[in-house]
């Protein structure tokens, strides 16, 4: 019974295994409640924000702020850095959810390296910082300290320098990679462009807003404050898709953990079953010599 010892072992490890994906989802699902409930409070934020900038931005005003002015291509004399901003999970164990991101940043980083841009990589989370310190790459910012509750504070810290450098003519523009939250099933890797700063061009309706002191006074604060926005929000999107990856995996993981177990007590009782037919046979083959 030596093999049997084994797959009594071996079935109690996978439902131990069991025990923490189960528990892990279930900590995952609460997390997500509240990550979620945070992409909801922040969206119409970020939309009324982007709403009245376009409904501010003139030709005029365009070509006097520099986080609206487009800098020359690099052929031209304009600059030749770009910034790229990876945001990450510090923990794993959510599937293919951080991979994807830094695949997304890979591809955007050789975008913009093939355009003759030089990539400054500003890097939010442990698993991309350490993906892209394996790869001996510089990174401008590693920031792990933000965690599964980011803040405006957070977002103002990462942004602040790119702002103060794309204003300067030092940047020719600034991306960000985050996870877009669909759902908890569906949280996409995407690229958004956040400096120069571009207004939605489908508004066609001009409000008639009473302005004080005036249009340009306004957008000096309103653009800082929408990149920050951006930033911030494209932080807990991917908050809130991590944990959706999470609780997805964990799921999956506690599924087949009782498949596992299924076939290994099946394995068990059959071999159990086919030991003490042996031992039957033997029996009766025994007593039927002793009577012959």
């Amino acid at each position: 019974m030596a093999k049997g010892r084994a797959l009594k072992g071996r079935i109690k490890t996978v439902q131990n295994t069991r025990k923490i994906t189960r528990t892990m989802e279930l900590v995952a699902t609460s997390k997500l409640k509240r990550a979620q409930d945070r992409v909801v409070a922040a969206r119409p934020y970020a939309q009324a924000l982007r709403e009245v900038i376009a409904d501010l931005t003139t030709p005029d005003l365009a070509q006097q702020f520099p986080l609206l002015r487009r800098p020359l291509p690099p052929s031209k004399g304009g600059p030749t850095k770009a910034a790229v901003i990876l945001v990450t999970s510090n923990r794993g164990l959510a599937g293919a959810f951080n991979a994807n991101l830094i695949k997304e940043a890979r591809r955007r980083i050789e975008e913009l390296e093939a355009a003759g841009f030089t990539v400054e990589l500003h890097a939010v989370g442990k698993k991309g910082a350490g993906f892209f310190k394996y790869l001996k790459r510089p990174l401008a910012a590693d920031r792990q300290d933000i965690g599964e509750k980011p803040t405006a504070d957070h977002a103002a810290s990462l942004v602040a320098g790119l702002i103060a450098a794309y204003e300067a003519g030092e940047l020719a523009s600034v991306d960000l990679v985050h996870a877009k939250f669909v759902s908890a099933l569906t949280t996409p890797p995407t690229t958004v462009r956040i400096l120069p700063v571009e207004p939605p061009a489908d508004r066609t309706r001009r409000p008639d807003y009473i302005l004080k002191p005036n249009a340009g006074a306004i957008l000096e604060k309103l653009l800082p404050l929408y990149v920050r926005n951006v930033v911030f929000r494209g932080m807990v999107e991917t908050v809130a898709g991590f944990y959706g990856a999470q609780r997805t995996a964990m799921k999956n993981a506690t599924d087949n953990a009782g498949e596992i177990i299924q076939y290994l007590t099946r394995t068990y009782n059959r071999q159990r079953q086919a030991a003490i037919t042996q031992e039957i046979s033997e029996i009766v083959g025994g007593a039927a010599a002793l009577q012959g």
